[in-house]
C-alpha cells in the first residue's frame, strides 16, 4: 500500500511537474517554468565563477566561451519556451478572474446603494443604476467568454506585443462609463410616468450638458487608435524596438517595455483616473443626464493625452554604432584588428527595451563582411557583462578577408544598424 501511494504521489509531481498533460492545467506550467528559471539561474552563476567548464575547451579562452554561450543560449531558449506556456495558461484563466473581478464591483454598487438609502428611501434611480451595472457585468461576462483565450474581457486592452496598452484601457474606461451612464438613463426612461419627467430625462442626453464628457471620449479613443497607428508605423520603419512579453502584467500601464516607471503613461493614467473618478461622482448626484464634466477639468485631460501622444513619438529610436575598435586585455600590445582578434562595438539602443533576457540576447548578430557572428553571452554574477545596450564584444573570425569591410550589428527584434567600415589586416 505504501509503494503504491508513493508511486501515485510520484505520478501527481510528474503529471504537474512542468510536463503537465492535463490540458490547459495552469500547475505544471508554473511549476516548470519557475524550475527552468532556477536551472538556468545556477547554470550562469557556476559559469560566471569559472566552474562546469569541460576539460577540453577550459584551456582556451575562445572556446570556453563559445561552449558557455552556447550552453547559456540552450537553457534560455528552454526558459523562453516554459514562459510562453505559462503566459499562455495564464491568460486562459486570467477570464473567470475578470469576470468575478466585475460581479464584485456590481455587489459593491449594491451595498453601497442599499447603505446610502437608509433614511433616504430606495428612488428609481438607484434600480436604474443597478440595473445598468447587471447589464454592463452580463456584457463584460459574455465578452470574456468569447475572448478567454486572450485574456477575457482584458482582451480588447492588450496591444500586440502582449502588453496591456495604456492608451486602450483609458480609452476603454471612459467607454465602458459613458455607456453605463446611458444605460442609467434608459433604465430611467422606461421607469418614467410623466410626459414632463421623460422630456427632461431626454433633454439630459443633451450635448449641451454632456459636451465635457463626450469631449474626453472623443479624445482618449482618437489617442488609442492614433498610437496603435505611430507605434506600428514606426516599428516597421525601424524607428522602434518592440519585443513581445510572455503575458501583460498590471504594471505595463505604468512603465515602458523594459519595466521602468514612465511619466507619460503614470500622468496619462492618473489624469484620466482622477477625472473619470469626478463624473461617476457627478453621475451618482446627478442621475438625470450626461455627467457635466467641467471644461477646465476636461482641458486637463486633453492636455495629459497630447503630452501621452507626445511621449509615444519621442521613445525609441533606431540602434547606432559610434565606434569600433579593436579589444585589448591588459597587458595586450597595441596592433590593428586582425583575424581572430575581438572588436569592441560601441554605440547606443543595441539592447530593446524588454529584452534583457538571455533568450533574447542570444538572438543578436554582427555582419563583419560577409559574415554573421553570434554575440556570445558572457556571464557575471547576477547578468551578463556582454552583450550590453551600448557594447558588444565579438571575434573577427578567420573567414573574414582581410582589407576593408563593414560591421553592422542586428538587434534581437531584427532592427539593423548603421554600417561602420573597419580595416582588417592579416
Amino acid at each position: 500500500m505504501a509503494v503504491q501511494e508513493a508511486g501515485q504521489g510520484g505520478a501527481v509531481l510528474g503529471a504537474h511537474g512542468g510536463g503537465c498533460t492535463c490540458g490547459d492545467c495552469p500547475h505544471g506550467a508554473r511549476a516548470g517554468h519557475r524550475r527552468a528559471v532556477a536551472e538556468f539561474l545556477l547554470k550562469r552563476d557556476e559559469f560566471a565563477a569559472g566552474q562546469g567548464l569541460p576539460a577540453a575547451v577550459a584551456h582556451s579562452v575562445s572556446a570556453s566561451r563559445q561552449w558557455v554561450s552556447e550552453e547559456l543560449t540552450q537553457s534560455a531558449e528552454h526558459v523562453a519556451e516554459r514562459g510562453r506556456a505559462e503566459g499562455d495558461a495564464w491568460l486562459a484563466r486570467l477570464w473567470l478572474r475578470t469576470a468575478c473581478v466585475v460581479w464584485g464591483l456590481v455587489v459593491a454598487l449594491l451595498l453601497v446603494q442599499a447603505l446610502t438609502a437608509i433614511g433616504a428611501g430606495w428612488t428609481a434611480a438607484r434600480t436604474a443604476g443597478l440595473l445598468a451595472a447587471v447589464v454592463t457585468a452580463g456584457a463584460l461576462t459574455a465578452a470574456s467568454w468569447f475572448h478567454r483565450a486572450r485574456g477575457g474581457a482584458l482582451a480588447p486592452v492588450i496591444g500586440e506585443d502582449n502588453r496591456l496598452s495604456t492608451s486602450r484601457a483609458v480609452a476603454g474606461a471612459w467607454v465602458l462609463f459613458v455607456a453605463y451612464a446611458v444605460l442609467v438613463l434608459v433604465g430611467r426612461l422606461a421607469a418614467a410616468s410623466g410626459h414632463a419627467e421623460r422630456d427632461a430625462l431626454i433633454s439630459g442626453l443633451e450635448l449641451a450638458r454632456g459636451a465635457g464628457v463626450v469631449t474626453v471620449l472623443a479624445v482618449v479613443c482618437a489617442i488609442a487608435v492614433l498610437v496603435r497607428r505611430v507605434v506600428g508605423v514606426r516599428v516597421l520603419g525601424q524607428r522602434l524596438q518592440k519585443v513581445r512579453a510572455y503575458r501583460p502584467r498590471a504594471a505595463d500601464l505604468l512603465t515602458d517595455d523594459a519595466g521602468r516607471g514612465s511619466f507619460a503613461d503614470i500622468q496619462y493614467v492618473v489624469i484620466g483616473g482622477v477625472a473619470l473618478l469626478f463624473a461617476a461622482v457627478r453621475l451618482g448626484r446627478r442621475p438625470d443626464q450626461l455627467p457635466d464634466l467641467p471644461w477646465g477639468l476636461a482641458v486637463v485631460v486633453l492636455v495629459s493625452a497630447a503630452t501621452y501622444l507626445a511621449g509615444k513619438y519621442a521613445e525609441g529610436g533606431r540602434p547606432v554604432i559610434l565606434s569600433v575598435v579593436r579589444a585589448r586585455e591588459a597587458g595586450d600590445l597595441d596592433a590593428p584588428i586582425r583575424t581572430g582578434d575581438d572588436i569592441e562595438i560601441r554605440g547606443a539602443g543595441f539592447v530593446p527595451p524588454g529584452a534583457q533576457g538571455a533568450d533574447r540576447l542570444s538572438r543578436m548578430v554582427v555582419r563583419i563582411g560577409a559574415v554573421h557572428v553570434r554575440v556570445p553571452l558572457v556571464p557575471v554574477a547576477g547578468g551578463f557583462s556582454n552583450p550590453t545596450d551600448a557594447v558588444l564584444t565579438v571575434p573577427v573570425p578567420a573567414d573574414v578577408e582581410p582589407g576593408r569591410v563593414e560591421v553592422q550589428v542586428v538587434t534581437a527584434v531584427g532592427v539593423e544598424t548603421n554600417r561602420y567600415l573597419i580595416d582588417v589586416t592579416e
